[in-house]
């Protein structure tokens, strides 16, 4: 079979990558791809935006795929699945419906609240003046402000004291920093404890939960710096142990999951609940409404179960005849090499070196998110976040050690990267 990825990040190259390995499948074409999807086995660039729906329609039906994969929330958002499963084609994911789910952060918290899940208390704003008289009217001093529509990761601005947070309102919604994703916010308790990322496959009535993760979102070392779209992660989380797994599945995946069908707005595709680990147990900070990026990276380096199975039960609604997922036993470390200036402005075009070199040591896997071929064939920087360095390790501390060795043999102007990814868990593993 032929299968149709849509995106061109790291997380795309991961799926395309992780699909292409599975012997039912001779080619997975990636609309539009990237230098790294160019060069892999088995899968070849199209190009075509993941914006040009009436193209993406013609080229999988020109190509009979057996489905299409849709990466990124934006499409998904913008209702590619309605557009494709109208044209009679499979696709992997919400419909534009469900997808509000990650669309809109107030209507995630609504769906939070009639399913009774944990989440931070909220209250939700469209004027500045009514805002600041909210962040000034009580005796909480740290925030999260939360710009309610799409803004690729960072329209959330955690905030230490009341001026912070007045200065989060006028960016998002005066300034309009992230567009017309603030023309609502939501102004949060800030809760305290470890972020985990728990990422569940559900066909709108199975869950199959995949291995908790966690992400770094924090530009900088120690968690410093504004938020970015994820600068490392690695998995298994420990954090999130198998009595914890349960208790998220019980009382956070499946009671989202049967509220929206209450709510005539059926969820099929990947449930990705990003939690605040909190003293007083697990609470939701946010859905995401497709595999997260980079947790992606490090789950398919160690996901042995053929994807393909896996997504076709979840598009067919027969996941709960599906097999218990295979993973590799040894942990996965992702760590993110971005361009000088990410996640602000920063300068395309960038020759990189060191690809061979890192690509020839064992147990690694470098994913391109932000890359194109040059008119010679050399690979250069075409994003913020440029690569995905994986590894596999007996110990997390291993596959640490493995990703950022690999990590030194790559080069570019400007390239840098977080230091200190998985060294909270190598850190809590040591106290053991």
């Amino acid at each position: 079979m032929e299968i149709l990825v849509v995106g061109s990040g790291g997380r795309e190259h991961a799926l395309a990558w992780k699909l292409a390995q599975s012997p039912k499948v001779s080619k997975v074409y990636v609309a539009p791809g990237n230098a790294g999807t160019a060069k892999d086995a088995k899968t070849e660039n199209v190009a075509i935006g993941e914006k040009d729906f009436p193209a993406l329609i013609a080229f999988a039906k020109e190509k009979k795929v057996a489905f299409t994969v849709v990466g990124p929330e934006a499409p998904l958002s913008a209702g590619l699945v309605d557009a494709f499963e109208a044209e009679g084609l499979k696709a992997f994911g919400p419909n534009q419906k469900a997808a509000r789910l990650e669309g809109s952060k107030v209507f995630c918290k609504e769906v939070l609240n009639k399913a009774l899940v944990p989440t931070a208390r909220s209250q939700t704003f469209d004027n500045v003046r009514d805002a600041t008289n909210f962040i000034y009217s009580g005796r909480e001093s740290q925030f999260v402000v939360k710009a309610d529509g799409l803004a690729a990761g960072k329209g959330v601005v955690v905030c230490d004291n009341k001026e912070e947070a007045l200065d989060a309102v006028k960016r998002i919604a005066e300034d309009r920093e992230f567009g017309d994703a603030g023309a609502r916010f939501l102004i949060e308790e800030r809760l305290t404890g470890q972020e985990a990322s728990v990422l569940a496959i559900t066909d709108g009535h199975t869950i199959v939960t995949l291995q908790p993760a966690q992400d770094h979102k924090a530009a900088y070392d120690g968690d410093k710096g504004p938020n970015t779209g994820g600068m490392g992660a690695y998995c298994p989380a420990s954090l999130v142990d198998d009595r914890k797994l349960h208790w998220i599945e019980e009382k956070v995946l499946l009671p989202t999951v049967f509220t929206l069908n209450r709510m005539d707005t059926p969820f099929k595709g990947v449930l990705y609940a990003g939690l605040m680990m909190t003293p007083q147990g697990p609470r939701v900070l946010e859905y995401n409404a497709r595999f997260g990026d980079p947790e992606c990276q490090p789950l398919m380096f160690r996901l042995k179960t053929d994807l393909v199975d896996v997504l076709s039960a979840a598009i067919d609604e027969r996941l709960a005849t599906l097999e218990p997922l295979e993973w590799d036993s040894r942990a996965a470390v992702c760590v993110v090499m971005a361009s000088e200036g990410y996640p602000g402005s920063y300068v395309k075009g960038h020759k990189i070196s060191g690809l061979e070199e890192a690509a020839k040591l064992p147990d690694v896997k470098v994913f391109h998110a932000g890359t194109k071929l040059g008119e010679n064939g050399e690979v250069l920087t075409n994003g913020g976040r440029v690569l995905d360095v994986v590894a596999l390790g007996d110990t997390v501390a291993d596959a640490k050690r493995k990703a950022y060795e690999a990590v030194s043999k790559i080069s570019w102007q400007g390239s840098w990267y977080r230091t200190d990814v998985a060294d909270k868990e190598i850190a809590a593993a040591a106290c053991k």
